[in-house]
């Protein structure tokens, strides 16, 4: 984690460094996201989105470089939960996210289509924890973080196509989550931990397509 946040800060200094004689544009960035949890049973993608500002640097080559700040709510649909016969969890949660997206692709001057790689960091801001067994209601809480044993930081990769077309871009990508999504605080709520551990605890965590429109500027 460290070793990411290092690297993103020098990414910063470099994109500072090289806007002097680049061409670069602001915009608006939005889109959705279709998650699921990894290593566990999903009883479905879950439908959320994104939303933030963006800003683009050309560079030569066809080369790009695009850091946004957005707001991106994740979710999972568990079956199974907790290794609990006939227990369910939905877990949704809302970042704060800095993505550093690195593009490359030729201009054909009517259109643009490129390679998108995007390591990103992100904090939690909010999110809902709702487990039931056998249909009764087992826990339902929000902007549970350590209680429920979640971790609130993240960080992970994207990677993907994308295509520009005047002022529009539009990337589809997939990420990765990386590190475990539950980490044991010391005072985890014990109704929450027999679901969020027994579903998480093995280093499972967000994955799944997002799809976002930016109008540049």
């Amino acid at each position: 984690m460290k070793r990411l946040l290092t690297i993103t800060l020098v990414l910063g200094l470099l994109i500072s460094a090289a806007s002097a004689s680049g061409q670069s544009r602001y915009g608006v960035i939005g889109g959705f996201s279709f998650s699921h949890a990894s290593d566990v049973n999903n009883r479905g993608t879950m439908t959320l989105y994104s939303a933030g500002l963006t800003y683009q640097l050309k560079l030569p080559l066809g080369f790009s470089i695009q850091p946004s700040l957005i707001y991106h709510a994740k979710g999972a649909r568990i079956g199974t939960a907790g290794n609990i016969e006939r227990a369910n969890m939905d877990l949704t949660a809302g970042y704060l996210e800095l993505p550093v997206s690195f593009q490359w692709g030729p201009d054909l001057l009517l259109f643009r289509p490129f390679l998108d790689v995007t390591p990103y960091i992100g904090v939690g801001l909010n999110n809902h924890l709702a487990c039931s067994v056998a249909g009764e209601q087992a826990f339902d809480d929000r902007n549970v973080w350590s209680t429920a044993g979640l971790a609130r930081m993240e960080y992970g990769l994207g990677l993907g196509v994308g295509i520009e077309i005047w002022r529009f871009q539009v990337v589809g990508r997939y990420n990765w989550n990386f590190g475990p999504l539950y980490r044991d605080s010391g005072n985890v709520d014990q109704a929450a931990k027999v679901f969020t551990e027994g579903t998480f605890g093995d280093g499972s965590n967000f994955r799944g397509l997002t799809l976002s429109v930016a109008l540049l500027f």
